[in-house]
């Protein structure tokens, strides 16, 4: 058994109180003897006021939120998945980037956001990801103290083809973290996770933002760690603050052994009959 962190924030528009956020959640979780912890999508700056957020977003290598990640990390001994940051390309556009950094605070991993959201919602909420950001290009597989990891962020966990590569290429658990929306959440959170969970026969942890945001949006939290089969091992609700569970590795090999649907997988190419 392997316990892990997950860290569910109500991150605000000022990088520096939330970094000192995520730092005091590295330090407790490297106290209570988690292997790695889990932080949300946007870990570093939320704000929907994109002339006050600009003013923040700079490259990764003048973030002062990942020096700040990295070097709890490493005062740690503690693996971390910092869910995703806010960071400007040469380009001038914005990455929506997550990174896996391991327990000495070097970089293992980074993974841009592949899926944009552009939506309007039946509330009057609209959003336009695209707007400002650039959407990844390639998934990304890592190696962990929990086995290889598939990474993705948030509006991802919609696309089933992606999680299918990321097992095909060998991942034995999934992140998504995430900064979803209240009605979004209370429609489809649970379902998609359990779902993209017992499809592939692994472990799924998704931090997630909560509560209502100073720049005035509302997420929906319920930070969740799922098993192979679907079971929910934790669900922390709205409130913010830290929560742990113990995954066992072996758990997915029982689980696929009784339901063995990725060795049933056939990847169809044949024409579809439309009659």
């Amino acid at each position: 058994m392997t316990k892990i962190a997950v860290v569910q924030t109500t991150t605000g528009i000022d990088p520096a109180e939330n970094a000192a956020t995520l730092v005091a959640a590295i330090d407790e979780a490297g106290r209570e003897g988690a292997a790695m912890v889990f932080t949300p999508e946007m870990s570093g700056l939320l704000d929907r006021d994109r002339a006050r957020a600009a003013s923040s977003i700079v490259r990764e290598a003048d973030d002062r939120v990942l020096v700040a990640v990295r070097e709890a990390a490493a005062r740690a001994g503690i693996w971390v998945h910092l869910g995703s940051l806010a960071l400007r390309r040469p380009d001038g556009r914005f990455s929506n980037r997550s990174f896996v950094i391991d327990a000495v605070g070097n970089i293992r991993a980074r993974y841009d956001k592949m899926h944009l959201f552009d939506v309007d919602l039946p509330t009057g909420e609209s959003w336009r990801e695209s707007a400002s950001y650039a959407a990844g290009d390639r998934p990304v597989v890592v190696g962990t103290p929990l086995g290889p990891m598939g990474l993705s962020i948030c509006y991802d966990m919609r696309f089933p083809d992606l999680f299918r590569a990321l097992t095909d290429a060998g991942a034995q658990l999934l992140s998504v973290p995430a900064s979803f929306t209240r009605p979004t959440g209370a429609a489809h959170w649970h379902i998609l996770l359990r779902a993209r969970a017992i499809e592939a026969g692994v472990h799924l942890v998704a931090a997630a933002q909560t509560g209502v945001h100073p720049d005035g949006r509302a997420t929906y939290g319920h930070s969740l760690i799922i098993d192979p089969w679907g079971e929910v091992l934790l669900d922390m609700g709205e409130a913010p603050g830290i929560g742990y569970a113990e995954v066992d590795p072996a758990r997915m090999q029982d689980v696929r052994a009784r339901i063995p649907a990725l060795k049933h997988r056939r990847v169809v190419t044949a024409p579809i009959v439309i009659a």
